[in-house]
């Protein structure tokens, strides 16, 4: 535990650290998108804190264009036809203004990086961060959902599923265009919250049981993740309503990494082309979704954000979400 006296002299610390560093920091002009000089800091909290300050400010102010790009170029017109350009809005910025203030919370930080250290030794990291209530993701915000949809503000559907909601909190921004909200989730903790916050939620083997099909499924980073991606499609497909859609999340690069398996690898590949973004969009079009006989109506090109810690406020991956209707 850190004292008050203990926190007042790392706050004089770091204040040393960001004057020698940036001569005019506290005046309107000073520069933090500058790389910083290499210092010496001698408590690694804060060094810790100091770098991420500096991470932070590089980042606080910026629309963050680079990442919504996509080489439109690298695409076949067909394609390109279907890219739907996004932007930092309103609602990603919201998600990231509550990480920098929450990365602030340094004894709460302090103590969710000790209680992480023990709980991993015997729960999966997802289920570490439902028991702590921390690490919730961001992938699209209202009004890019409408816009993916074609849908205006007014638009109700009956259902929808969340697979592998998490915490509930990308579900949030979805629920208020639907009737109904089911989810499913394998982590227990993670289950809870998701019923605290009174979504529906379906065992593993429920949702595609053929008892109901649902308006909307949202599939959001879950594919590289789950052991048989090709079989959750295949149910999608199964599950969705004929005139419904499907949306899917993935991480750009592919990078499969199944928690429940021995050796973290899924049991079923997918067999994808190319390394850029481009060509992976590209892969997955032709290569997964119209093999499971999906048409992609829309995609675009999002930052896949996640809540910090204490060395960074937010984490960022490279997210190609994709709307799919059944063919």
């Amino acid at each position: 535990m850190v004292s008050p006296a203990s926190l007042f002299l790392l706050v004089l610390e770091l204040d040393h650290c960001v004057r020698a560093n940036y001569p005019s920091a506290g005046s309107a002009m000073t520069d933090f998108t500058r790389r910083p000089a290499p210092i010496y800091i001698r408590s690694p909290l804060a060094r810790v804190l100091y770098y991420r300050m500096v991470h932070d400010q590089q980042h606080v102010d910026s629309v963050h264009g680079e990442w919504y790009k996509a080489k439109l170029q690298k695409f076949t017109e067909e394609v390109c036809d279907k890219f739907l350009p996004c932007h930092q809005d309103d609602g990603t910025k919201q998600f990231l203004d509550k990480c920098y203030e929450k990365a602030d919370w340094i004894f709460t930080q302090m103590a969710h990086s000790f209680a992480k250290a023990i709980l991993s030794w015997f729960m999966t990291q997802t289920s570490v961060n439902g028991l702590l209530g921390r690490g919730s993701m961001f992938v699209f915000s209202s009004q890019q959902f409408q816009d993916l949809l074609e849908v205006d503000a007014s638009w109700k559907a009956q259902s929808l599923l969340d697979l592998g909601a998490g915490d509930g909190v990308v579900t949030q921004h979805m629920e208020k265009y639907f009737e109904e909200i089911y989810t499913t989730e394998i982590s227990g903790p993670m289950r809870r919250r998701l019923t605290d916050r009174g979504y529906s939620v379906l065992d593993i083997a429920e949702w595609s049981n053929g008892t109901r099909q649902y308006d909307v499924i949202s599939c959001l980073n879950l594919l590289d993740r789950c052991d048989q991606p090709m079989a959750i499609l295949s149910d999608m497909r199964r599950s969705v309503s004929p005139e419904g859609r499907v949306i899917v999340a993935v991480v750009i690069p592919f990078s499969p990494y199944v928690e429940s398996t021995s050796d973290k690898k899924p049991t079923e590949l997918l067999h994808l082309k190319g390394a850029t973004f481009e060509e992976q969009v590209t892969s997955f079009i032709k290569d997964v979704f119209e093999p499971a006989r999906f048409t992609v109506t829309k995609f675009t090109k999002v930052p896949y954000l996640c809540e910090g810690d204490l060395h960074r406020s937010f984490y960022k991956l490279t997210d190609a979400v994709f709307v799919l209707k059944p063919s």
